[in-house]
This record gives structure tokens, sequence and C-alpha cells, in this order.
């Protein structure tokens, strides 16, 4: 097979490869829309195979599916099992991302170094659920001003004021849940002891 001919092999793949893997993120077309910019339409021609795919388009649907841009076009496997998460440094605190495609909720592990302790509330619109790894979090929500251990769990509206961070006695690491039009963790089995006490997650 020439080279040429094996290019355009890959290429009619790719958009039933990117349909697939939409379909089982359970990722809707307006939900990826969202996410990269691209227009409903131009990724249903996309997938469908009517828009030839281009770098311009690959690029923000391989980092809205955080996958890597080689999977989108079918490039041979290299075998490496690793999964290589990118962090980010926001307000002072270490974010990485762990949820790998776009949709309401998003899941992020943090860490909060010690020096972190200074309160400054703020108000966006969301919801938050963390559950804390190591360390100690200081959360102050409205009127509540609470310490949280390992183990324990708070999920809050951010349209409160609010401020998370460490007490200053240590780093914290925590797991997040952030639904940034208000949308909430649904959880199937009873949390138990200090969980509990956190409030059970429910569904909005």
């Amino acid at each position: 097979m020439e080279i040429s001919d094996a290019i355009n092999r890959a290429l009619t793949e790719v958009g039933p490869r990117l349909k697939r893997l939409r379909i089982q993120r359970g990722v809707t077309l307006a939900t990826l829309s969202e996410a990269t910019g691209i227009s409903k339409s131009t990724l249903s021609r996309l997938e469908s195979g009517q828009r030839r795919p281009s770098l311009e388009l690959l690029l923000p649907i391989s980092q809205a599916h955080q996958v890597p841009l080689d999977e989108l076009v079918g490039a041979p496997e290299v075998g490496d099992p690793r999964i290589r998460l990118t962090s980010k440094h926001v307000a002072g605190k270490t974010v990485i991302p762990l949820t790998r495609q776009p949709g309401p909720l998003q899941t992020f592990k943090m860490i909060i170094p010690a020096a972190l302790n200074t309160p400054e509330l703020c108000t966006h619109e969301g919801y938050e659920w963390f559950f804390v790894l190591s360390g100690k979090v200081r959360l102050i929500l409205a009127d509540h001003d609470i310490v949280l251990g390992p183990g324990e769990a708070a999920e809050f509206d951010t349209r409160l004021p609010h401020w998370f961070g460490s007490t200053g006695e240590g780093s914290v690491e925590l797991l997040s849940l952030f639904g940034r039009q208000g949308e909430r963790m649904h959880v199937r089995a009873k949390p138990t002891g200090s969980v509990r006490e956190a409030r059970e997650p429910t569904t909005a």
C-alpha cells in the first residue's frame, strides 16, 4: 500500500473513531462543542466523514477528551500503560485534573501547601464536593468555620462565600468534584462516620 493510500485510510477512520470515543464517554455534541469551541454542525460533519480532519479541529478535541492526539488518528500503540497527568498551578494550589472527558462534573486532585492558610472568601457559580486524603483542611463557608481531617468530606454551593486551605500545620491533599453549573455528585451507597456529618451528597 502506498503512503498516500495509508494516510487517506487513516483520515477516513478518524471520524468514526471520534464518534465512538464520544459515545463511549457519554458526551453529547453540545457538551463537546462547548468544551472545544467547535460548532455542533462541524463536529457532526467531522464524525460522519463529511469534514476532513485537521490539527485545528483535532487538537481541541484531544484536549477536551484528555487523550493523546495519536489515539484520535489511530497511531500504533507504543506499549506504555502509564497515564501521564498534567498538573496546573491555580491560586497557589497544585491541581491535577483526573476526569478524562468533558462533562458537567469534573474531578481533580489538589495539593495545598501549608503557606496557603490566609482566608480569601470568594463566590462563583457551581457546586463542590471534596474528600480529604491527608492533612487538615480549614473550610470557611458563609458563617461556618470548620476543620476537616483525613477521611472527612464536605459539599457546598459555591455561590455562598467560601474558602478552603491549610490550617498552617502542613500541606493538604484532597480529591475535589466540581459541577460548574450546580450539578451535585450522586452516590449509591450511604456514607458512614464523618462523611455523613459533612452531609450526604444528593442529586440536584
